[in-house]
C-alpha cells in the first residue's frame, strides 16, 4: 500500500490529549537525564582511571615505585578485559 502527499490530510491520526502528550515528555526528560547523568559519570570514572594508570607506569618506571614482589605474584596471562583502552567511545551528542 502507497501513501501519498495528497492522502496525508484525509488520514485520521490519533493523539494522546496535551496533558498526556506533557506527562509523556516530561518522563522522557527525567529519563534522558538520568542516563546522561550515568554516562557522565562513568566517563569521569574511566578518565580518573586512566589518570591514576598513567601515574602509576610513570611511578613504576622512574622507581618511585618497587613492584618486583607483587610482579613475580602476577598470572602468566594477563585479563584482556583489563584494558581501559579498548572501551568503545560513546560521541555525546549521542547520549
Amino acid at each position: 500500500m502507497h501513501v501519498y502527499s495528497s492522502q496525508l490530510k484525509y488520514l485520521a491520526l490519533a493523539l494522546p490529549s496535551l496533558s498526556e502528550q506533557t506527562a509523556i515528555v516530561e518522563d522522557l526528560d527525567k529519563a534522558t537525564r538520568d542516563i546522561g547523568a550515568a554516562v557522565a559519570g562513568t566517563r569521569r570514572q574511566i578518565e580518573i582511571l586512566r589518570e591514576y594508570r598513567t601515574r602509576l607506569i610513570s611511578d613504576v618506571v622512574t622507581g618511585k615505585l618497587d613492584v618486583r614482589e607483587a610482579a613475580a605474584n602476577l598470572p602468566e596471562e594477563a585479563d584482556p578485559r583489563s584494558d581501559l583502552d579498548e572501551l568503545p567511545h560513546v560521541p555525546s551528542a549521542e547520549v
